[in-house]
């Protein structure tokens, strides 16, 4: 029976997971599911590495699963398919938040835990969620070793001031800062990018982590060194449902003239704004192509418009570029995304190979091309099962 790490990525509606076996330098894929609608309509599926359907089960409308029935299912699924073959020794989640405190993967305890709870206002779409899991787990499997991966530790390599407000240093010293987040797809991309171009592995690159959630990142010989999100994942690029930057001023205005509190105020930003918002039709962005909808060019071609002003800025921090490279749902799967932002950058040096591109690359640049363009799937789901798999070592 060979050991194998789980892991569970947790968010406010559904559990991720992914089972993988092997040495650190061998670790493979055995299966990986998810549990979605766990408060309306739960629907599970399990697939191993070719894409076979292992698993299945939906529940009735209204049912409501929630974190403990999902984990549960999992847990038991898992031991009922693969049990006979494989034995879970440790655990890896994905935690959204780390905070000033932790710079890298740990091993969760109770006081561990009970310090990431302290930071759910940071990140109160996701942070309770992952927590959750891991609490849940603690008390049906109190021997078993768990580990906490965090969104924010890849970015705490950003130079002191790329990390810091125009706010009172008393403020900046008690937390409040530039954290970024989407840190361990940038940490795999980083990882990887070797293999496609040393080049830009040792350079300057900018990646784009576009999907519901959307963020970019600049690497400098594979360190981060600026990254779009700053002290919540609200900030920087346009999103799903999320507004991205916007003046603080609009805030106070909301709240002054519209007489919105807080949480009326944090539901606009974090649920009806960004491609859902201006759209007025949905967040996915595979819809909003599809249709055509002027509200829906007008979404997506905001949604350019500022990564193509984040990219500039994200240029200049590293004083040239290299390399961009794609990643994430839209990133991987969009082409037309793609080569609008291709185009916007040739004056950085960027040119499309439109052939390429249409069929994924990886490399969609021109030979001609200083600045290449790469398409790399993401898996921060392998990142996790690494770390976890050194802590356990």
């Amino acid at each position: 029976m060979a050991d194998a790490i789980l892991v569970l990525n947790a968010g406010s509606s559904s559990i991720k997971f992914a089972l993988f076996a092997g040495l650190e330098a061998e670790i493979t894929p055995v299966m990986h599911g998810q549990i979605e609608g766990l408060h309306t309509a739960p629907h599970f599926v399990a697939r191993d590495p070719a894409g076979t359907r292992r698993g299945e089960k939906r529940w009735n409308a209204g049912t409501r699963l929630g974190h403990d029935g999902a984990l549960a299912h999992i847990l038991d699924w898992m031991q009922s398919a693969c049990g006979s073959q494989h034995r879970i020794v440790a655990v890896g989640h994905r935690v959204v938040h780390g905070g000033t405190d932790y710079l890298a993967p740990v091993r969760l305890d109770r006081t561990v835990i009970a310090r990431l709870e302290k930071l759910n206002p940071l990140a109160p779409q996701h942070q309770p969620h992952n927590l959750r899991s891991i609490r849940i787990l603690k008390e049906r499997e109190p021997q078993l070793m768990q580990v906490a991966c965090f969104d924010t530790a890849f970015h705490r390599t950003n130079p002191e001031l790329a990390q810091m407000f125009a706010i009172p240093l008393e403020l900046t010293a008690a937390g409040v800062r530039r954290y970024g987040f989407h840190g361990l797809s940038y940490e795999y991309i980083a990882s990887v990018l070797p293999t496609y171009d040393r080049r830009a592995a040792m350079g300057r690159s900018v990646v784009f982590h576009l999907g519901n959630g959307a963020s970019m990142c600049a690497l400098a010989a594979g360190r981060s060194v600026a990254t779009s999100m700053g002290f919540t994942a609200l900030e920087g690029l346009p999103m799903g449902t999320r507004c991205g930057s916007i003046d603080p001023g609009v805030i106070l205005y909301l709240q002054n003239e519209y007489k919105m509190d807080v949480r009326a105020v944090e539901n606009l930003i974090y649920n009806e704004s960004g491609l859902l918002g201006v759209s007025g039709i949905s967040s996915d962005m595979r819809t909003l192509l599809a249709t055509g909808e002027p509200r829906a060019k007008l979404a997506i071609d905001l949604f350019i418009y500022r990564i193509g002003r984040e990219l500039g800025s994200l240029a200049a921090v590293l004083g040239g570029l290299d390399a961009l490279v794609f990643t994430a749902g839209i990133g991987e799967n969009a082409p037309l995304i793609r080569e609008r932002i291709c185009t916007n950058a040739e004056w950085l040096g960027a040119k499309l190979e439109n052939a390429a591109n249409d069929n994924g690359g990886p490399r969609i640049s021109a030979s001609s091309s200083r600045v290449t363009a790469w398409v790399i799937r993401t898996d921060e789901e392998l990142m996790i099962a690494r770390h976890t798999h050194a802590l356990l070592a």
